[in-house]
């Protein structure tokens, strides 16, 4: 298994399990209280991971890791 396909799992478990610590009104980050900005900032990313592993993955139409041919003995 590839471990670039577990990237997905970083921002999902960001979103999750870390609310209870970024719950906090202060600071603010562009007039949005830091959870929710946060939560913006996590929905982002998690776009920006998933493009990451649709590049890497072989099977895509323009993978960036072109895919390993395996010749038949």
């Amino acid at each position: 298994m590839r471990l670039y396909r577990l990237l997905p799992v970083l921002p999902a478990a960001a979103l999750v399990g870390s609310g209870w610590i970024a719950n906090r009104l202060e600071p603010k980050i562009f007039g949005l209280p830091f959870l929710l900005a946060w939560i913006v900032g996590w929905v982002v990313a998690t776009s920006v991971v998933t493009l990451i592993v649709y590049r890497l993955d072989a099977r895509s139409p323009n993978p960036v890791i072109p895919p390993t041919r395996v010749e038949p003995e």
